[in-house]
């Protein structure tokens, strides 16, 4: 999926400047690395607001349009109001078409109604890890990692290892010999009960 993010460089910096930008519905906003120096930009608030609930987006090359001048860059922190649903500051990252990049990327999960352990069993599915730190070229960067739970049987767990990964991407807890435990099936519904009688 591709996203275009629109942006407008700005001079002012500072606190004040960036409450007034706040107030006419603009973020304030950084984008630094790729060997230039770092562009203090602006966001529209609400194409902003919108973006950021796709969960695509967290994990894509994006495409930013800084006056005409698109380059591409990652998300790399957001920062929120504690209350107020309003976004305060934003950071992107150039990347370099050339460089791996370390990013984490959500897992999904499948077909876990046909698992033998949920359906046969009784067991309930317990999701470990929502996400993955991931390694890969840009061109390689999944918006997401399917796991599959189809063949999950009672007791039994799924791990890093067991995950079959798109071309060019790596998981780093993997390449560190840390293989956790991504989901497991367990438990018994009315496990309880049946003993009792």
């Amino acid at each position: 999926m591709n996203f275009e993010v629109i942006a407008q460089a700005r001079v002012e910096q500072g606190s004040g400047a960036s409450r007034r930008l706040r107030n006419a519905g603009r973020v304030p906003a950084i984008v630094y690395g790729g060997g230039a120096e770092p562009t203090v930009i602006s966001l529209d608030h609400n194409a902003i607001f919108h973006q950021l609930r796709v969960e695509a987006f967290h994990a894509s090359v994006l495409n930013l349009n800084i006056d005409g001048k698109v380059e591409k860059v990652l998300l790399r922190d957001v920062q929120h109001h504690s209350f107020k649903q309003l976004v305060l500051h934003v950071d992107f990252q150039r990347v370099n078409p050339n460089e791996k990049l370390h990013i984490k990327v959500p897992l999904h999960f499948v077909n876990a109604d046909a698992a033998p352990g949920v359906k046969l069993g009784g067991g309930i599915i317990n999701h470990v890890l929502n996400e993955v730190d991931v390694s890969c070229l840009p061109a390689d960067l999944p918006e997401f990692i399917e796991v599959d739970l189809g063949n999950l049987q009672g007791g039994a767990s799924i791990h890093l290892a067991d995950i079959k990964l798109p071309n060019g991407v790596e998981i780093m807890a993997l390449s560190r010999g840390d293989n956790q435990t991504v989901a497991n099936c367990s438990g018994k519904l009315g496990g309880e009960e049946a003993a009792a009688e």
